[in-house]
């Protein structure tokens, strides 16, 4: 049995308290802002596009970021780029370009109620429900990830950490609420970077440099060379077809399960709708597209760095390949720990308190994201909706303060399930494709569509995510079939919008569907084009215009695409 404890000494507890200090101050300094429900749940859309942009990408460096990203480099190598690539900075170009006119000049408070407004109330109480259940899973992942922190730190018992850590989120959340985790989104993507840029500099040097590095992976004798490429990526996506695997790559991970989270989740959304104006929130995810694009080499590199330098984590990758499963398990590691490794391997104490500093921030910036996001839809979507529509704005202001103690509650439960999985990817991804992929099928139908109907809308989001759950169900308990890697997670998103898009243009044509005078704001070809953008941004400088910036970050990572093919 591997032990994975840090030998932390007390400059890297003075560093790793002074972190937390400031968090609460953050959230204490933000309570001054919160007078009512708006600037609870959306700051009072105030916010500039620099500190949304940093929070938008901030929020969604959590666990999928940094331990499920390493954890899939330490297994896969380069292919994993593709989670930002091909995965992510499309996507987010796409809503800051097309879709944040539509949410933000439609003036909705969450995405779920931009859904009552285009389909009615069948489709928003779909979405507000599964987004809300969707977010507990996910909170539950940042939060198992915090607390294995503080047991590799402390070696506290799991459920304490689970406990302390979910204490110190509900209190800035309830405090400060959204401005308070937005303000510590800021604070915590510098920690992060300041954290992981040392462990990749450090990392590279023990290797031998970027040489040394590629001549280690090469000769692993495992996937050996098909490491240092993103194409085709086989491994990753479980096709061992390279045709398909690049079909299954920018159909299944490109555009349904990347456009579907980044365009739809409100967990990102949010950010974006606490901007200022419209061409704020429009380039809010643009600013964050160019963090974002680099962000691998301070996530993935490290991952792949411990697959060849750390022992325990090379002689696990090499039982894991073999097929021999239950050695594997018996040494009490798996590729989530591919991170831990490396720090106990290459860290000096300071830099090592920095790092934990850095995952601890990780986790809480996602957590919060999370719980925040769902706190709103609660308050807005769920009670004001179906509860109580005409309650005093302070009682809306305590329901989301209750969702957020009941959210942090259950996230101690739904922890112990993420902890169940090897590769919290695996477990990620399949969420995103119950969850994500038909609503972005719904979403994008509808948005340039006029003809689709409300009945459509709630019977294509239900018959997309029952379809996902089938289809994974009859892979995971029946044995119907396998797919190794991300296959499955592709395949179910895949499947989901699909089967989302033809049940939804069958049940709209035998469905009477809206006016077109309702559908101002909310479908494209209804809507004039000065509603949707600022009437004043061709007098702006260049690089705070949207569609500029979005080419140039295109561009970018266009090349960079080429350069690591």
């Amino acid at each position: 049995m591997v032990s994975v404890r840090l030998d932390a000494q007390w400059i890297d507890y003075l560093i790793v308290a002074l972190y937390f200090v400031f968090v609460l101050g953050v959230g204490w300094f933000a309570k001054r802002g919160v007078s009512n429900s708006i600037e609870f749940f959306l700051s009072g859309r105030s916010l500039p596009a620099w500190v949304t942009g940093l929070a938008f990408i901030s929020a969604n460096l959590g666990a999928v970021e940094i331990m499920g990203m390493s954890a899939t480099g330490a297994q896969y190598g380069f292919p994993t780029m593709h989670y930002f690539w091909v995965g992510a900075i499309p996507a987010m170009l796409f809503l800051g370009v097309v879709m944040m006119p539509f949410y933000y000049g439609s003036k909705v408070r969450s995405v779920p109620e931009f859904m009552r407004m285009r389909f009615g109330t069948g489709a928003h109480l779909v979405n507000s429900l599964s987004f809300a259940a969707a977010q507990l899973l996910i909170a539950g992942v940042n939060l198992f990830l915090l607390a294995t922190i503080v047991n590799r730190l402390l070696g506290w018992p799991l459920w304490v950490g689970l406990v302390l850590a979910a204490a110190f989120v509900l209190f800035y959340i309830t405090v400060g609420g959204l401005s308070a985790a937005i303000y510590n989104e800021v604070l915590q993507f510098f920690v992060i970077v300041a954290a992981l840029l040392p462990l990749t500099l450090i990392g590279l040097h023990r290797v031998g440099g970027w040489g040394g590095l590629k001549e280690k992976i090469t000769n692993d004798g495992m996937l050996g060379a098909e490491q240092l490429h993103t194409w085709p990526g086989e491994q990753l996506s479980g096709f061992s077809n390279p045709i398909l695997s690049v079909v299954g790559i920018v159909f299944g991970l490109g555009f349904v399960l990347s456009f579907g989270y980044w365009t739809t989740n409100f967990v990102e959304v949010q950010r974006a709708m606490a901007s200022k104006d419209i061409t704020s929130a429009r380039m809010t995810p643009i600013i964050g597209a160019f963090p974002k694009m680099f962000i691998p080499f301070i996530v993935i590199i490290p991952g792949m760095i411990a697959a060849v330098l750390v022992s325990d984590m090379k002689e696990f990758k090499e039982l894991s390949y073999a097929g021999d499963t239950a050695a594997a398990g018996a040494m009490g590691i798996s590729y989530n720990d591919a991170l831990l490794l490396l720090m106990r391997e290459v860290l000096p104490n300071g830099l090592l308190g920095l790092a934990i500093a850095g995952l601890l921030a990780a986790f809480m910036a996602g957590m919060a994201a999370n719980i925040s996001a769902f706190n709103t839809v609660v308050s807005y979507d769920l009670f004001q909706q179906y509860v109580k529509k005409d309650a005093p704005d302070h009682i809306y202001t305590l329901v989301g303060r209750i969702a957020t103690a009941v959210a942090c509650v259950v996230a101690i439960f739904t922890a112990l399930i993420a902890g169940q999985f090897s590769n919290l990817m695996d477990y990620l991804q399949t969420l995103f494709g119950f969850f994500n992929a038909p609503l972005f099928a719904t979403f994008i139908l509808g948005m340039f569509w006029k003809r689709m109907t409300a009945t459509a809308g709630w019977v294509g989001l239900v018959s997309g995510t029952l379809s996902a759950i089938v289809l994974w169900s009859a892979s995971t308990f029946l044995g119907a079939f396998t797919l190794p890697g991300q296959g499955l997670a592709f395949l179910a998103a895949a499947t989901a919008f699909v089967v989302d898009i033809v049940v939804s243009v069958v049940v709209t044509f035998v469905t009477e569907p809206k006016p077109a005078y309702q559908l101002k704001g909310l479908v494209y070809s209804e809507t004039p084009r000065a509603d949707l953008v600022d009437p004043d941004e061709k007098g702006l400088a260049i690089y705070r215009r949207p569609v500029p910036m979005a080419l140039f970050a295109l561009g970018l990572v266009i090349i960079l695409n080429i350069l690591f093919a």
